[in-house]
């Protein structure tokens, strides 16, 4: 640790493996730490043997659930965009040559007591049965301008002047959508968390519809993708990246805090006794509690299931989201499934993860609606994770700090506080051309 670094990042989530990645691909020295002995932090994928020394250390693996070293169980799941930030990112950095990926095999909504699957263009929203036949005309019609829409021809824009002028909301009204169709489209295509997108600009939530639609047209079944061996696969993956373009890794290593300089700006980091000088650093919210606040906590539900979830035509893998008004709540419920042909369990099982947002005092309990849904559970493991955020930008100090995994089953906000961290530290946006061969 004698060395002069520009950069220490501290924890190895994805988050933070990222932006080593990116940050020694663009020339900068970094050593990256870990005070555990393992990569990937809080979105570390578990063994059966470490899923139970976590959550259930009285316990010992039920020998029903098949072989322990057969599961890579991720602590907090979730699914990739295929036309998502993500996805460029690993094109961009070449990371994709370190993993490999299948296609999720569908993404449903939970509706009137029932799963049906999502329709994304016109063509399917004239088959779903998430509606009647006069909203699916209207729903095909929506669809359609999202297709068409241009920003430079005023013939697409159905009468509005730029999407950045109007507000969601306008936009439904226009098409006489119903309250359930404006539900599905945007909790299930467009992804958003509350409704407050709603009263924001209606280009936000088109771009959000298209990149779902283009996610689903790479591949056919769903527009998400996973990679085998489980999420622990792509910290590894940056890591290597980082390595290649001379970063240094250390784990085990115990983080006993930073130095400042004379203009309050961070110097270095402390660890058995020794300071490694750098210019800034980077960390997940773990290493800096007095630099972050609580925003709330997530309850998530791992499940080892021994059958796929019902009513989902025997998929494999899939994600169903149950709307706020649908489980008459304040946010959505995300439900993720994998299974043993993405060689995360043993065979014949699959691994479900139930997630949301904390609203009462009785977390537990508000996943009931999702748990249902699974059919029989073989094992059950409940965690609840409080969730921070920087209190700062990190620009004054040069401490810039990730905020904590929410409860959504995809990395689209994962991936949008990576770019803006990188943002801050640079002053650049982060470059996503795909690298030529």
């Amino acid at each position: 640790m004698d060395e002069d670094y520009d950069c220490i990042v501290l924890g190895t989530g994805l988050k933070e493996c990222i932006l080593s990645g990116v940050l020694s691909v663009d020339g900068k020295k970094v050593l990256h730490m870990d005070r555990n002995n393992y990569y990937g932090g809080s979105c570390a994928s578990l063994n059966l043997d470490q899923l139970y020394e976590k959550y259930k250390p009285e316990d010992k693996p039920l020998q029903t659930l098949g072989a322990t070293k057969k599961y890579n169980v991720d602590l907090i799941p979730k699914f990739i965009m295929a036309s998502g930030i993500l996805v460029k990112i690993l094109l961009h950095t070449d990371v994709t040559k370190y993993l490999e990926f299948k296609v999720v095999d569908g993404s449903y909504v939970f509706k009137g007591g029932k799963i049906h699957k999502v329709p994304a263009s016109d063509s399917e929203a004239l088959r779903s049965d998430l509606m009647g036949l006069f909203e699916k005309r209207r729903a095909q019609n929506f669809f359609k301008f999202i297709q068409n829409y241009d920003v430079n021809n005023p013939k697409t824009h159905s009468g509005f002047p730029t999407l950045k002028d109007v507000k969601m909301r306008q936009i439904f009204q226009h098409f006489g959508l119903v309250d359930d169709t404006i539900d599905f489209i945007g909790h299930s295509l467009a992804l958003h968390r509350d409704d407050t997108y709603l009263d924001q600009p209606a280009q936000l939530t088109v771009d959000k519809c298209r990149l779902y639609a283009e996610s689903l047209s790479r591949f056919g079944k769903s527009p998400y993708i996973y990679p085998l061996y489980g999420l622990g696969e792509l910290p590894q993956g940056f890591a290597r990246l980082s390595a290649i373009y001379g970063g240094t890794y250390m784990l085990n290593k115990p983080f006993e805090g930073v130095v400042f300089n004379e203009q309050g700006q961070v110097s270095g980091v402390k660890s058995e006794g020794e300071t490694a000088k750098c210019k800034f650093v980077v960390a997940d919210p773990s290493y800096f509690p007095k630099k972050v606040k609580k925003t709330g906590q997530v309850v998530r539900a791992i499940c080892v299931l021994g059958a796929p979830i019902p009513n989902t035509n025997n998929s494999a893998s899939c994600q169903i989201i149950i709307p706020q008004k649908e489980a008459k709540r304040g946010s959505d419920i995300y439900i993720s499934i994998v299974s043993s042909t993405h060689n995360v369990c043993d065979n014949g099982k699959f691994v479900a993860t139930v997630a949301t947002t904390v609203e009462t005092q009785n977390p537990a309990q508000e996943l009931d609606v999702g748990l249902k849904l699974l059919g029989p559970i073989l094992e059950k493991f409940i965690s609840i994770e409080d969730t921070y955020e920087p209190i700062d930008d990190g620009t004054k100090d040069q401490i810039f700090i990730s905020s904590s995994y929410d409860a959504t089953s995809h990395f689209e906000t994962t991936c949008e506080d990576v770019l803006e961290i990188y943002k801050r530290i640079t002053g650049k946006e982060l470059d996503l051309t795909p690298k030529n061969k």
